[in-house]
């Protein structure tokens, strides 16, 4: 275990700490998944060990938070992938990044637990009895394509050739929710065969529930990768019209639009983004479907002072795709005594293709800001730390490219709550109205 809060039924058990935890009423665990399927009772009789000798505890439940908290799985631990996929991100990094990035995962229970996508090639018969068994659901699957062979050019050719949609068949009849994920690639997995795949899998609803069509991202450390484009703006238009006239085909045979299209195909065609009626609860937000909106909305809804205190200015940091969003929206902000200039900052660390926030390097932030007047902070979206140590994908620190700069730099949120109350100079969130 990783920790145990004070007065609570774990502590009250006399948990610790570092403690492993090996069977819950006599069911042996392999991971966090098992304490959980089995920890429903309301009396845990726990065989556990501590420095190296075995130990007993009684833990009674008094609600649903236990009060601890479970370590994560070591690398070690984690189901990697096997394929090859010609589009992975993984293999067009640069050398010389820290290990941890080049870890290909393809864990049914990370894809469980966190909304990992997985292929579910490589899935052992006892580990999709156990999916069933546990009701691991939703899952979250790298389809691609449905046409056997053309999935398994795009998966690198692996050496196991499965089929997909049997297994996909199979965790459907079962109850299991899946989305389904298409990375398009233009002139491999487009056109008929995106066409095929969307409504293949659409036929296995409401098994699988959406799925989303996000466009190939592609960095400029490719040598010796096969052969791919991004997808221009006239084809980001096409597709963009072609899924919603899917849309509205599912909408009135299945009850939903099932099909979605990622932001980054709407800002590449230059066209405004659905409703958020249209995106059916964000299922998907983080998979790049609807936060756009989501944040369009928000920024709406939130609230300002007329003034503020003293005098403030910020610099706010964003990727090259989302800056033609985010200047309009701050340019309607109207606080006495808050100046904010917006930092579109270039990916040069991966390549001018990639331009989210969240892939953005902490030296490419001090190169592109050094020499400029940054005013009293500059604010640079969190999800560009990826890391449990608090660094950028170069290894840099925030604190790092502060004394680079000579400001301080401010890791923030990135919704609109979070950005306005960082560029206010308060330390939480401003209350949405």
């Amino acid at each position: 275990m990783a920790a145990v809060r004070g007065d609570s039924p774990a502590a009250r058990a006399g948990l610790r700490a570092g403690d492993r935890l090996l069977a819950i009423n006599g069911a042996p665990l392999r991971d966090a998944i098992d304490f959980h399927f089995w920890a429903g009772e309301p009396r845990l009789s726990l065989s556990l060990e501590r420095g190296g000798r075995a130990r007993r505890a009684v833990l009674h439940r008094g609600g649903a938070d236990l009060g601890l908290e479970l370590e994560a799985p070591r690398p070690s631990e984690i189901s990697t992938c096997a394929n090859k996929c010609v589009f992975c991100f993984i293999h067009q990094l640069p050398k010389g990044m820290r290990k941890s990035l080049y870890v290909k995962d393809d864990d049914f229970r990370l894809s469980f637990l966190h909304g990992n996508y997985i292929t579910l090639t490589d899935l052992e018969e006892d580990e999709l009895a156990r999916i069933e068994e546990q009701r691991l659901s939703p899952l979250y699957v790298s389809v691609h394509a449905t046409d056997p062979e053309l999935r398994h050019r795009l998966l690198g050719q692996p050496r196991v050739k499965r089929g997909l949609l049997p297994v996909m068949e199979r965790l459907a009849r079962a109850g299991i929710a899946m989305h389904a994920q298409i990375v398009l690639c233009p002139e491999w997995n487009d056109g008929a065969q995106l066409e095929r795949s969307v409504h293949e899998l659409a036929a296995l609803h409401p098994g699988v529930v959406t799925t989303a069509v996000v466009p190939v991202g592609l960095t400029r450390h490719r040598e010796r990768l096969p052969a791919l484009r991004r997808v221009t703006a006239d084809e980001a238009l096409s597709l963009v019209a072609s899924i919603e006239a899917w849309q509205r085909a599912f909408l009135a045979a299945l009850g939903t639009r099932f099909v979605f299209a990622a932001d980054e195909l709407y800002l590449e065609a230059g066209l405004a983004l659905p409703a958020a009626r249209a995106y059916e609860g964000f299922a998907i937000a983080e998979d790049g479907v609807g936060l756009v909106r989501r944040f369009l909305d928000g920024f709406a809804r939130a609230r300002v002072p007329a003034r503020v205190p003293k005098p403030r200015a910020v610099t706010i940091v964003t990727g090259e795709m989302f800056a033609p969003i985010l200047e309009p929206l701050l340019g309607q902000v109207r606080v006495e005594g808050l100046t904010m200039a917006l930092a579109p900052v270039a990916n040069e660390w991966f390549g001018r293709g990639i331009g989210v926030a969240g892939l953005l390097t902490g030296q490419d932030i001090q190169t592109q800001l050094a020499g400029r007047a940054l005013g009293d902070e500059v604010l640079v979206p969190a999800t560009a730390i990826r890391d449990a140590d608090g660094v950028f994908l170069d290894d840099l620190t925030p604190g790092e490219v502060a004394e680079s700069l000579g400001v301080p730099v401010r890791m923030v949120e990135p919704t609109p709550a979070g950005l306005l109350s960082a560029a206010l100079g308060r330390s939480a969130p401003a209350a949405p109205s």
